[in-house]
């Protein structure tokens, strides 16, 4: 009898969060986070459910501007070394949005691995702007190339990282913003103080930060001056703003 076939698994556009506007004129990606190395497949829901609430309060900013905001469904779990499949499955969601909806700049939004894998695919021609939260970043390893960064010239980047942060080291997301800012001025990252890894101390400053940067990205909606003077600010003040507490209320989405 012989060898049944491996299927080949593809990566997948999640149904948009809320209604998709008649014209659409710019498009978040949302990147889930993951594992250093699995084969497994993700369950979608588990990803839909954690950045649930932060996509809906992007969708809702957007809409009026013609946003569509989908999650990505990967084709494994892991990152996977070399593979790097959560980034090439981000670029292969990047070019989807480009078929469905046309040439309309694109945001890609991640959190854990998720945040890696949009700073990774961030070089794609579609995509404008880069929002990581608490990006699993690799050690530095002299053995290993650097992760790079000159993809992401000429896109617009924002990190945010709680500094007690446990599970994803805080201190490689600002050695990685400052070989960034390098290669791009329009790079900021804020710190959120005393939060750990889910950031659940400041969720609301942290979506208003999120939605804030995203608008102005896409659709060239001034930014808040924090975000205006951490893009303008030499290295390391504007690497190491702080989220100030309570951030948003007074913005008007």
């Amino acid at each position: 009898m012989g060898q049944q076939a491996t299927p080949v698994r593809t990566a997948g556009l999640g149904k948009a969060v809320g209604p998709v506007p008649t014209a659409v004129s710019g498009a978040v990606l949302l990147l889930p986070g993951g594992e250093e190395v699995s084969a497994r497949r993700p369950s979608p829901v588990r990803a839909a459910l954690a950045l649930r609430s932060l996509a809906r309060r992007l969708a809702r900013a957007g809409r009026r501007e013609g946003l569509a905001v989908h999650p990505v469904h990967y084709r494994y779990r892991g990152w996977n070394g070399s593979e790097a499949h959560p980034a090439a499955d981000a670029e292969w969601a990047a070019d989807e949005v480009v078929r469905r909806y046309g040439d309309v700049p694109v945001c890609l939004v991640g959190v854990d691995m998720g945040g890696r894998a949009a700073l990774r695919a961030g070089g794609h021609e579609a995509v404008n702007s880069v929002v990581a939260i608490a990006p699993w970043l690799p050690e530095e390893d002299v053995a290993a190339p650097a992760e790079p960064v000159r993809q992401l010239a000429g896109r617009r980047v924002l990190i945010v990282h709680g500094t007690n942060d446990q599970r994803t080291d805080p201190e490689l997301s600002f050695r990685f913003a400052a070989r960034a800012k390098k290669a791009n001025r329009e790079v900021c990252r804020f710190e959120v103080h005393s939060d750990g890894h889910g950031l659940h101390g400041h969720r609301d400053e942290v979506a208003c930060l999120a939605v804030d940067f995203m608008m102005g990205a896409l659709f060239g909606h001034p930014v808040s001056r924090p975000v205006e003077d951490a893009l303008a600010a030499p290295p390391p003040i504007g690497l190491r703003m702080p989220l100030a507490a309570g951030f948003g209320k007074s913005l008007k989405r």
